[in-house]
C-alpha cells in the first residue's frame, strides 16, 4: 500500500516537472499579466501611444533612408548650344552624331565603366532658358548626379547666364538635401579659345558670389530677413564649390573630339567621375 503512494506521489512530481518544462516561463508571464492589470488605464494607453510614434518614426527612417537609395538618374544641364546632346551620345555610343536644339528631354540606360556593373538613367534636358525648371523640376529628385556642361570656348561671353542658372540649381532646396554630385564639364576643349577648368571655376566663383549679395537683397524683406531659396554658401565668406554639401568637381572635356566628326571624343575624365557614383 505504502509502495503505491509513494509510486503516486512520484508520478505527480514528475508530471509537475514536466509541466514546467513545456512552461518555465508561465509564472513571469502571469506576473507581468497581474501587474499589467493592477496599473492605470491612461498610464496604459500613454505607453500604447509612445510605443506606435516609436514604430511610425522607424518607418518613417527607413522609407527615407531607402528614398535616398533609389536615386539613379544622371541629369545633363546647360544653356543651349554647350554640346549637352552630343555628350549624350557620345556617353551611350561613342558616336558622333549631328545634334540640334533640344525642346525635350531624352534618357537612356548608361552602363558605367566600373568593375561594379553600375547602370544608371542618363537624361539630357533641354538648354532654353523658357524649358529649364519645368525639366529640372520634373527629375531633380531622381538626381544621383548632375552634369553642368559649359561651353568653354565663349564661356567668357556666357559667364553671367551660366552662373544664373547655376545659382538657381544650387539654391534649390530639394538639390541641396539630396546632394547629388556636381561634375562642371567644360566642354569644347579641342577649340583653340577654350577656356581651362581651373579659370572657369574660379570666375564662376566670383560671379557667384556677386550674384549671391544681389538676390539676397531684392529677396530681403522690410525686416531685414531672407525667404525664399536657401543661402548659397557661407555666410560672412567669399563663395567657393567646396562650401556646397555636395561633391563638385570641374573637369575638361571635348564631346566632339580632336579630330572631328571621324575622331574619338575626349570624355575619359567624365567617363571616370561617373564610374564613381
Amino acid at each position: 500500500m505504502e509502495a503505491d503512494s509513494t509510486g503516486a506521489n512520484m508520478a505527480e512530481k514528475a508530471e509537475a516537472d514536466v509541466e514546467m518544462t513545456e512552461n518555465p516561463f508561465e509564472p513571469y508571464i502571469e506576473s507581468l499579466r497581474q501587474q499589467v492589470e493592477d496599473q492605470d488605464p491612461v498610464f496604459l494607453i500613454g505607453v500604447i501611444v509612445a510605443l506606435a510614434v516609436v514604430i511610425i518614426t522607424c518607418v518613417f527612417l527607413k522609407y527615407f533612408l531607402t528614398s535616398k537609395t533609389v536615386r539613379t538618374a544622371v541629369l545633363l544641364v546647360g544653356l543651349c548650344d554647350s554640346g549637352k546632346t552630343l555628350l549624350f551620345s557620345r556617353l551611350l555610343s561613342g558616336k558622333f552624331k549631328r545634334t540640334q536644339t533640344s525642346i525635350t528631354d531624352s534618357s537612356a540606360p548608361y552602363k558605367a565603366k566600373n568593375d561594379r556593373g553600375s547602370t544608371w538613367t542618363l537624361i539630357d534636358l533641354p538648354g532654353h532658358d523658357s524649358l529649364r525648371s519645368q525639366y529640372l523640376e520634373k527629375f531633380k529628385l531622381a538626381a544621383r548626379a548632375i552634369v553642368f556642361v559649359v561651353d568653354s570656348a565663349i564661356f567668357q561671353k556666357e559667364v553671367r547666364d551660366v552662373a544664373e542658372f547655376l545659382y538657381v540649381l544650387l539654391t534649390d532646396t530639394v538639390i541641396s538635401r539630396n546632394a547629388p554630385a556636381l561634375v562642371v564639364a567644360c566642354n569644347k576643349q579641342d577649340i583653340t579659345m577654350a577656356k581651362s577648368a581651373k579659370l572657369i571655376q574660379q570666375q564662376l566663383e566670383k560671379e557667384l558670389n556677386t550674384l549671391r549679395v544681389t538676390r539676397s537683397a531684392a529677396l530681403s524683406s522690410q525686416d531685414g530677413s531672407v525667404g525664399g531659396s536657401l543661402y548659397l554658401g557661407k555666410k560672412g565668406k567669399d563663395f567657393e564649390f567646396s562650401q556646397l554639401p555636395m561633391k563638385v568637381e570641374f573637369l575638361e572635356c571635348s564631346a566632339r573630339g580632336s579630330k572631328g566628326e571621324d575622331g574619338n571624343a575626349d570624355i575619359e575624365g567624365l567617363e571616370n567621375s561617373l564610374a564613381k557614383l
